[in-house]
């Protein structure tokens, strides 16, 4: 299982979501406020994740030995 803290947070937060894994990365995808977030893992010269997360309409590459925190943090952001 991939993205566990994220996943964690979302679990604490009581949102719904949905969480597939494909050759070992994991993606998931959930709603907050109507809006649709995804988060895909990626192994491109070193793991990472691209997401919508910090702004809905744009996904952004989320790199470093650190990528899931920086994730997380924005997670616990939203209200």
């Amino acid at each position: 299982m991939r993205l566990q803290k994220v996943q964690d947070e979302l679990k604490e937060k009581g949102w719904e979501y949905r969480y597939t894994e494909e050759a070992g990365l994991g993606s998931i995808d959930f709603e907050y406020r109507g809006i649709s977030y995804h988060i895909w893992e990626f192994d491109e010269n070193g793991l990472g994740a691209e997401s919508n997360i910090r702004t809905a309409g744009r996904t952004e590459d989320f790199t470093g030995p650190d990528y899931e925190e920086q994730i997380v943090q924005l997670v616990k952001e939203r209200q």
